[in-house]
């Protein structure tokens, strides 16, 4: 079977249509004006036009507050909510609520206590995805800093719910990831960039055609 993948940080219609072409099942607008992908809610709009029936449309926000998340959700069509800040179950809950979109949690990990904490979160969100905690003391964006972590802590954990791997992946490493998480779906972004916030319409297809034989 075919490992499911997320482009996620899209941010031009030339990185959409290799992502739809090329087999994405998701792909990710990124929320948070931080960011080098952040993409502003009319070019997020038409962008989200352009994902045919089958290729789900992912929010990325980062502790999102209410008039926010409703201008966004109102203006974009979007399948899928992903929450990459600091939010707490309660909050996860309250936006999942809130509307009739699947929501996505986000989970830092640097160690298994980090994998422990993220069981509190299987009860409010749809989805599960694991990212790299950053280094403390070190600038970084909430996730897309092309930072992996120890996969190895993955090995045989069991989840109620579908989960994503993220963090640091690329074509060279994807098989290794994979084999060694035993993930079904994984979310990339900078790994398919020339430079942070542009993606590369090849490198996507490569990462895409990779993951067809993983």
């Amino acid at each position: 079977m075919a490992v499911q993948v997320k482009i996620c940080g899209i941010n031009h219609p030339d990185a959409m249509m290799a992502a739809v072409e090329g087999g994405a099942r998701y792909v990710g607008l990124v929320f948070y004006d931080r960011s080098p992908r952040y993409v502003p809610p009319e070019t997020a709009a038409q962008l989200s036009r352009l994902a045919p029936t089958g290729v789900r449309v992912v929010g990325l926000f980062v502790e999102p507050d209410d008039l926010f998340l409703e201008r966004i959700v109102t203006a974009v069509p979007l399948d899928m909510i992903q929450l990459h800040g600091e939010e707490e179950p309660g909050r996860v809950a309250e936006i999942r609520a809130a509307y009739n979109i699947e929501v996505m949690k986000a989970v830092k990990v640097a160690d298994a206590a980090d994998l422990d904490r993220a069981a509190a979160y299987g009860p409010v969100a749809d989805r599960l995805l694991f990212d790299a905690k950053p280094p403390k003391g070190v600038a970084s964006l909430p996730g897309g800093n092309g930072l992996s972590f120890d996969w190895s802590l993955l090995r045989g954990r069991r989840w109620d719910r579908p989960w994503m791997l993220s963090g640091g992946l690329n074509a060279d490493n994807l098989a290794d990831a994979v084999r060694e998480t035993g993930a079904t779906a994984v979310d990339v972004s900078s790994g398919v960039e020339d430079r942070p916030g542009h993606k590369s319409p090849a490198k996507i297809r490569d990462f895409l055609a990779l993951a067809q034989g993983v």
